[in-house]
C-alpha cells in the first residue's frame, strides 16, 4: 500500500507580488516548499515525490532535503495541468503498475498527517479516488458582472477543494489529456476526473490546510505551523 506524490511548483505566484516564486518565500526560517516536502515525505506510505519546477528555476538546486523517500525533479509546462502531466509521465517511466498518485500544492505547507491518512484510507479501495476538502462556513453569494448580489447559495452543498488529491496514475493521465484536447478549463485534478463523468470522493480535512496565495497568508501559515508543533 504505497503511492507517489506529484508537487507542481512551476508557477510564479503572481498574486504574492514577490521577487521570487512564492514556494521559495520563507516561513519560520525555511522556504515554504521545504515545509511542504517534509510533511509529505514523513507519511510512511509515500514511495517517492516528483517536484515539477520551471525551466528557468535557479533556486531549486540550492534546496537540500534529507528525506525518507526518493525525490525526483522534472520540468513543468505552461499550465498546472501540463506540469502535473509531466510529473505523471515521469512516474509512468519508473513503475510497471498503476499506482495511486497524490497531487499536492507546493503552497500548502500546513497539511496534516492525519488528513493524508484519512484521504489514503478512504480512497485506497475506491474505483475513482478523491480529494481533501473543507465545508464552507461563510455565507456564499452569487454576484453579477455589475457586482450586485444575484442570490445566496446554499452553503450546505459547497465545499472548498483542498489538496492532496488522490487518483490512479492512468485515470488521471487520461482525464488530464482529455481536458487538454477539449480545451476544458480545469483548476484542479478532480475537475478533470469529473469531466470524464466520474464522481470523486470528498474527504473532510482541516481548514488550516491553507494555500498561501497573498502576502498576509505567510504570517497565517507561520502561525498555523507553530500551533501544530505545540499540539503534537
Amino acid at each position: 500500500m504505497s503511492c507517489w506524490v506529484v508537487v507542481p511548483a512551476a508557477g510564479i505566484g503572481a498574486r504574492m507580488e514577490a521577487r521570487q516564486p512564492k514556494q521559495y518565500l520563507a516561513i519560520a526560517d525555511e522556504p515554504m516548499i521545504v515545509h511542504t516536502l517534509k510533511r509529505l515525505a514523513s507519511y510512511h506510505k509515500v514511495s517517492a515525490i516528483v517536484v515539477v519546477i520551471a525551466q528557468e528555476d535557479e533556486r531549486w538546486p540550492s534546496i537540500k532535503l534529507p528525506l525518507r523517500c526518493p525525490l525526483y525533479t522534472v520540468i513543468g509546462g505552461e499550465t498546472r495541468a501540463d506540469s502535473v502531466m509531466n510529473g505523471l509521465a515521469y512516474i509512468q517511466q519508473k513503475v510497471s503498475d498503476d499506482p495511486w498518485v497524490l497531487v499536492h500544492d507546493a503552497a500548502r505547507p500546513c497539511i496534516r498527517m492525519s488528513d493524508i491518512e484519512s484521504l489514503f484510507q478512504r480512497c485506497y479501495d475506491s474505483d475513482v479516488g478523491g480529494i481533501l476538502g473543507a465545508p464552507v462556513v461563510d455565507t456564499i453569494k452569487k454576484v453579477t458582472t455589475q457586482h450586485t448580489i444575484a442570490k445566496t447559495v446554499d452553503r450546505a452543498e459547497v465545499w472548498r477543494a483542498l489538496t492532496p488529491q488522490m487518483f490512479r496514475l492512468e485515470m488521471l493521465r487520461a482525464a488530464l489529456l482529455q481536458a487538454q484536447q477539449s480545451n476544458y478549463g480545469i483548476t484542479d485534478e478532480a475537475s478533470a476526473i469529473e469531466a470524464m463523468g466520474y464522481q470523486p470522493l470528498m474527504i473532510q480535512g482541516h481548514a488550516d490546510n491553507i494555500k498561501v496565495t497573498v502576502p498576509d497568508d505567510l504570517l497565517i501559515a507561520e502561525a498555523i505551523l507553530q500551533q501544530q508543533r505545540q499540539c503534537r
